[in-house]
């Protein structure tokens, strides 16, 4: 008996998952180092919208919208973890699943674009989220492929070692 390889198109996938997950780990990290400068520089944003408060109610707000949207990023992360290894195991509408994750990870990028890149450090968050998502979408992209259709319809990989594909 042998096991059959999973087809490219599922290594491919798998990998651009993975390379998606690293981004999404390296954004959190940078995040939460320069949380100390874009804190002021959400203070600012929030000032825009509502002014007459108190310093303490737009830090307050500030910290909340930064705190917020780091535990969305951490949660998209932990969730896209979960759903790759559902995917490797075949289990029915992973995609579906990972598909919703990838808009969160779009409305994700979109808000921090909004509110926290801006500043110095702006334009490497803002690339790191976009890599993040477009990695994630096109392993979403790849996991969809015929042979990868395929390759999770099929329950078992397992067939006689020299015998002919039809055989299982």
């Amino acid at each position: 008996m042998t096991k059959l390889p999973p087809p490219f198109t599922v290594r491919l996938s798998q990998f651009l998952w993975v390379l998606s997950l690293l981004a999404g780990g390296v954004a959190v990290v940078y995040l939460f180092v320069i949380r100390e400068d874009q804190v002021p520089l959400i203070t600012e944003v929030v000032k825009g919208v509502a002014e007459g408060r108190s310093e303490e109610t737009y830090t307050a707000a500030a910290d909340i919208l930064f705190w917020s949207v780091f535990a969305v990023a951490v949660t998209l992360l932990l969730i896209q973890i979960v759903l790759l290894v559902s995917f490797s195991n075949r289990k029915p509408n992973a995609r579906w699943w990972q598909l919703a994750t990838v808009v969160g990870q779009i409305g994700l990028f979109l808000l921090s674009s909004e509110f926290f890149a801006t500043g110095e450090h702006g334009p490497v968050l803002r690339q790191v989220l976009f890599a993040q998502w477009s990695l994630a979408l096109l392993a979403l992209l790849f996991s969809s492929f015929r042979g990868a259709l395929q390759w999770t319809a099929r329950k078992y990989d397992v067939r006689r070692a020299g015998g002919g594909e039809g055989d299982f």
